[in-house]
């Protein structure tokens, strides 16, 4: 059985959510539109509420602030997603992550499909599960493919950093947490994080903490 909000339609809803001009309120761990698998976004928005959308969740990436956001944190099961990453970051920490800056950009039912074999593990955190960061393994390279706010195709590959981002944004799509990936032995506050584990890599962490890196 449904919510009252769920047996609202689609458009009224998105309607009513982009209805200020501030940011939109942000989903937490716990609600259930964050284990849903996204409905493919297939014109249930008409462009210029697409448009709409796609800046409110800018305006709500950037307070938050984040590098990326996807459509179930604000409510809306769609395969939506935006990120953006200046990666203002120091020098040391940049080069260990490749981390490169990233402008904005839309993804519209994104597929992230592994390239090679390599794997990176870093701390991790999320708007959704404010508070907190773990150290996630994932693919080090990524093909992404999918469309942008405009229809058109998007085929990239991305690797370092933002394959991270991107990866992370397509596991909200699928009703995936980044907790679901993470070493549980790694879990910190942002407190402790900032106190204790601010290396380039987590090494110092694992070696703490007790877990292994790949």
């Amino acid at each position: 059985m449904g919510t009252p909000n769920d047996r609202v339609p689609l458009a009224d809803r998105v309607e009513r959510l982009v209805a200020g001009d501030g940011p939109l309120p942000l989903v937490a761990a716990g609600d259930p539109v964050l284990r849903r698998v996204s409905d493919p976004f297939d014109g249930q928005l008409d462009s210029a509420l697409l448009a709409r959308f796609v800046q409110a969740l800018r305006v709500t990436m950037r307070a938050a602030p984040g590098v990326g956001l996807a459509a179930p944190q604000v409510g809306v099961g769609l395969r939506i997603a935006v990120i953006e990453d200046p990666a203002p970051v120091p020098e040391e920490v940049a080069v260990a992550r490749a981390r490169v800056p990233q402008p904005f950009r839309v993804l519209v039912n994104p597929v992230c499909t592994p390239v090679g074999s390599g794997r990176a593990a870093f701390f991790e955190g999320c708007l959704s599960v404010p508070g907190y960061q773990a150290v996630v393994t994932r693919h080090a390279e990524v093909r992404l493919t999918g469309q942008d706010e405009h229809g058109r195709s998007v085929d990239e590959v991305f690797g370092g950093w933002p394959a991270r981002i991107v990866q992370h944004e397509t596991d909200h799509l699928d009703g995936t947490l980044y907790l679901d990936r993470a070493e549980p032995r790694s879990l910190s506050s942002h407190q402790a994080v900032a106190e204790r584990w601010t290396q380039p890599t987590p090494a110092e962490a694992a070696r703490a903490l007790g877990f292994e890196l790949p």
